[in-house]
């Protein structure tokens, strides 16, 4: 199963320290498709390399429960977030197994669990909140310089959790999701009443555009994104109201107003007001969504903005897309694809997977 074993490690490892070989990409480590985190039968936690094939190619561990990867675009390198509210982030050599860099978030900051590269693999970012000040806040991080923090820029919202780069380009896509919290309170919410998620795209450092929900949907936590080809912008919610809400999916095409994609009252009950991942088919006609609270999958069609199957699927919850559809993740240990519709049961591993599925 594990096709990059430790003492395979340990030799690239001195060659590479030795200068003897090229400068190792993703190939060399099984050419993963994915990463997620998981937690293995004995309380370890780990960062693993899947293939588009539903294979374990790798394991490394890490020191304390994984959230959301960010994997470099060009070397086998993985930044592995700490589960929210963390102040650590650790980067892996996926090809030697060992830990290359650990982020500490400054004084008065935490992480949100997610991160992206630039294009060019150069400049890490990453969402954090500013928690005495209440605002977000998206780190910058020099790659070259051994992972070294080089400054910061408003995030255009509170409580940033997730971050995209849109294709081509370096202009980044972040889920404002509008809650404010602090370390002395734990995980409590402070601010339900007032809460106002965001969309909000930045080139350069700045802020280019910022679009909301309208205002009776306010406590509909902007959570979670996937990036089309053509740019377009899926994002998942995760409802702070008392009552049943109607929408969870969403699409912003940059320029226009966000379009929410509404479910049947039944299918829409199911979520549980929660969604954990999302993403787009490869060829941007099709959205998946997952609610390991309400252990179903919805997949939308992206062209008329409905909802086209509602599958069962016990504690999913990571979602990232294939070639012919979607791989999903499951808490139990279930690796799974949805080929058209058709769900097809794939390997059972022995670690429960943690929320994300990351695609490389």
């Amino acid at each position: 199963m594990d096709s990059m074993k430790p003492g395979r490690r340990r030799f690239l490892g001195g060659l590479l320290a030795a200068g003897l070989v090229p400068a190792p990409t993703w190939a060399d480590v099984g050419s993963p498709a994915y990463l997620s985190a998981a937690a293995k039968p004995d309380g370890a936690y780990v960062l693993c390399g899947i293939s588009a094939a539903l294979d374990v190619l790798f394991e490394i561990p890490l020191p304390v429960r994984g959230h959301a990867a960010a994997g470099h675009p060009a070397r086998p390198e993985a930044v592995a977030f700490a589960r929210r509210p963390g102040t650590v982030a650790m980067v892996i050599n996926c090809a030697t197994g060992t830990p290359k860099a650990t982020l500490d978030a400054p004084e008065g900051r935490h992480f949100y669990g997610h991160g992206a590269f630039s294009a060019d693999g150069a400049w890490l970012f990453t969402t954090e909140n500013d928690f005495e000040a209440g605002r977000g806040v998206v780190g910058v991080w020099d790659v070259a310089a051994g992972y070294k923090r080089t400054g910061e820029f408003d995030s255009g919202g509170v409580g940033p959790h997730d971050i995209k780069r849109l294709p081509g380009s370096d202009t980044l896509v972040i889920a404002n999701g509008g809650i404010d919290t602090h370390p002395g309170s734990g995980r409590a919410k402070l601010n339900i009443a007032t809460m106002q998620p965001n969309l909000s795209y930045a080139e350069n450092g700045r802020i280019t555009e910022t679009t909301s929900l309208p205002a009776d949907l306010h406590m509909n936590s902007i959570r979670h994104l996937d990036v089309a080809p053509t740019g377009d912008v899926a994002f998942g919610m995760q409802w702070q109201g008392d009552t049943p809400v109607a929408s969870l999916v969403g699409v912003h095409k940059r320029g226009a107003a966000p379009v929410l994609l509404d479910a049947p009252a039944e299918d829409a009950r199911r979520l549980d007001g929660y969604i954990g991942s999302i993403a787009f088919s490869k060829d941007g006609k099709s959205i998946a969504a997952t609610s390991p609270r309400g252990s179903v999958l919805h997949v939308y069609d992206a062209e008329n903005m409905r909802l086209k199957a509602s599958l069962d699927l016990e504690d999913v919850c990571g979602v990232a897309t294939h070639e012919t559809g979607f791989t999903l993740t499951s808490g139990t240990g279930l690796l799974s694809g949805l080929r058209g519709q058709n769900l097809q049961s794939g390997s059972r591993a022995k670690q429960a997977w943690d929320n994300h599925l990351v695609l490389l």
